[in-house]
């Protein structure tokens, strides 16, 4: 049987600056927290707990925090969290991805020029939250060609498109088609991260071939999510999970599977990865 691992499966340029920079601060000591999970990842998150590292979950969980440095994790903030930290007197530490950022100015100098700002992707996903907050007028999130076909603006008005870095490029491509259709004055962003886009198509390209499927990552993770709903479109016996143990594949089965494909989301970490990896070549 043939075990194919995504070459691209695993921690992004973003998540993996952002993991050195905190095991860096814990090092050097002091209190350190994180505002909101560092990554969508329950294991990793508990490590980090382990080691002192406190997780903030709203911005008022922030006002009472007195000392210390608070870490930006990757997927951003609205503008007002850093003129909260720097209120607090706290230290901060800003990992916020440069690919994140990038949107960050776009949505400022667009919302600047009285462009509204359309986001393609998730309203409840972080980075989409953080975006926003770059604004100077309301944004409008759209994340389905429901959402897209519905969306009305006065026809003089100009329209700048960006998207959540981890969006489904196919689906950007289609509700971008929606907006085009309907003739307004529009600027497309495109500003899905070439990872992402490279991650969707390798995971792609394995499913089509793959009897069964495995995607790793975090159940909260945004973009192990849309692999999943990738590979499962072309590989009905797709298995989403967080660690090994949530692996249930049926061993009586194995002799049926000719090709097992393996790929994770951005927050996995590379021992998880081996670990499943290593499980199925030994069992199947």
């Amino acid at each position: 049987m043939e075990v194919r691992l995504a070459q691209s499966a695993g921690f992004c340029f973003g998540v993996k600056r952002a993991m050195d920079k905190v095991y860096e601060q814990i090092e050097k000591g002091g209190s350190l927290y994180t505002l909101g999970p560092i990554i969508h990842n329950e294991t990793v998150v508990a490590d980090l707990e382990s080691k002192g590292v406190k997780v903030l979950h709203s911005l008022e969980e922030l006002k009472h925090i007195q000392e210390g440095s608070v870490v930006i994790r990757s997927h951003g903030v609205p503008k007002e969290v850093y003129r909260l930290i720097e209120e607090q007197g706290l230290n901060c530490i800003d990992v916020t991805c440069p690919f994140v950022k990038k949107i960050h100015r776009i949505a400022e100098e667009e919302s600047k020029k009285g462009c509204q700002i359309v986001i393609i992707g998730n309203d409840q996903h972080p980075e989409v939250e953080g975006i926003k907050g770059w604004c100077l007028a309301p944004a409008v999130v759209i994340g389905t060609a429901e959402e897209a076909r519905n969306f009305t603006m006065p026809e003089n008005k100009k329209i700048c498109i960006v998207s959540q870095t981890t969006f489904n490029y196919n689906k950007f491509q289609e509700l971008v088609e929606i907006f085009s259709e309907k003739g307004y004055d529009i600027n497309v962003v495109n500003t899905i991260c070439n990872a992402t886009e490279e991650r969707q198509k390798e995971a792609a390209e394995i499913a089509s071939i793959a009897d069964t499927m495995i995607v790793i990552g975090g159940t909260h993770s945004s973009n192990t999510q849309k692999l999943y709903e990738i590979c499962k479109d072309r590989c009905a016996d797709t298995h989403f999970i967080q660690t090994l143990d949530d692996l249930n594949l049926e061993s009586g089965a194995a002799k049926s599977i000719r090709c097992v494909g393996i790929t994770a989301g951005a927050s996995t970490p590379n021992n998880i990865i081996e670990e499943v990896q290593n499980y199925v070549r030994i069992n199947f």
